[in-house]
């Protein structure tokens, strides 16, 4: 009875390890466009818009300020 119960263990632990799989999930896909991403992408593209216009209202700050203080850099 030793020797049945030793190869029926085997067997069921040699059935497990030859159907279980070493390979990694599937990565899942990106996530479908949803009705949101225009308004998103408009966000983005708002976002931008005002770095650009702090970007110039700085320069022009910069500018404005060295006039005044009587620089000649320009």
């Amino acid at each position: 009875m030793g020797i049945l119960r030793r190869s029926t263990l085997w067997l069921g632990i040699l059935f497990i390890q030859a159907c279980s799989s070493s390979a990694q999930p599937p990565v899942p896909p990106p996530p479908a466009k949803t009705i949101f991403d225009p308004l998103t992408s408009d966000l983005d593209k708002a976002r931008a818009v005002q770095q650009t216009v702090d970007r110039n209202k700085e320069q022009t700050k910069d500018a404005v300020d060295a006039q005044e203080r009587g620089d000649s850099s320009q």
